[in-house]
């Protein structure tokens, strides 16, 4: 019996492993925790000169980024069902944190951390419809036009990725703060005068720095996919 487990196991040993890029890899996992902690950093609002900005930004400009890179490297289809897979560690961090914030907190707990807990991690439920709606709509759209540029800027694929991915950036972001800020605040507060100011601050961030890191982020994944 011994021998018999052995040789099987020497066997599966012998099969080659599948066939997965490691940019693939390396760009999912850091794509699953940034959608995670970008609503976590958006809590802070964080002054850029005379910008003023939720720091969530820097993690959704990630979040473009990556998705784009991965269109780029591995085609349109992987980075689609990327953003789709980013659902899973939004709905299960959600759910969480709804579970976390119902549990007794310990007597022995840090007293400030007790009502600074709930303000950091919690969202209304109107909030966080919002946020999934804005993610899936402006990260899909993302990919679509960063994909569609490939044949229109005259360059064809592998050519202008800062452009494509700039361009591609700067409309994604202006329809999640639309969505966003629609779905969270009509009603209850004027919202033109903060879309406008949001806006501003994400089509700035989105010329200074996504040519930068998308660029970046390409060569990455063709260095490590070379290893």
């Amino acid at each position: 019996m011994t021998a018999w487990r052995f040789s099987l196991a020497s066997r599966a040993m012998d099969k080659p492993l599948p066939a997965f890029p490691r940019s693939l890899f390396v760009f999912s996992v850091l794509y699953g925790g940034m959608v995670c902690i970008a609503g976590v950093l958006g809590v802070k609002q964080v002054a850029l000169g005379p910008l003023a900005v939720e720091a969530g930004i820097f993690g959704f400009l990630l979040l473009v980024v990556l998705s784009s890179a991965i269109s780029e490297l591995h085609g349109q289809k992987t980075a689609t069902f990327l953003v789709r897979l980013g659902f899973i560690p939004l709905l299960v961090s959600a759910g969480l944190i709804h579970l976390v914030l119902a549990l007794p907190h310990d007597p022995g707990m840090y007293p400030p951390a007790v009502d600074a807990f709930p303000i950091v991690v919690g969202q209304s439920s109107r909030m966080m419809i919002a946020g999934l709606i804005s993610y899936g709509i402006s990260q899909t759209l993302n990919v679509l036009i960063f994909s569609k540029l490939s044949g229109q800027v005259g360059s064809g694929e592998g050519k202008l990725v800062w452009l494509r991915g700039m361009i591609a950036s700067i409309i994604s972001q202006i329809i999640d703060t639309i969505l966003f800020i629609t779905i969270s605040f009509l009603g209850e507060r004027p919202i033109l005068a903060l879309m406008e100011g949001q806006m501003l601050t994400k089509v700035v961030l989105s010329i200074v720095l996504v040519p930068f890191m998308i660029t970046f982020f390409v060569r990455l994944g063709r260095r490590l996919d070379r290893v």
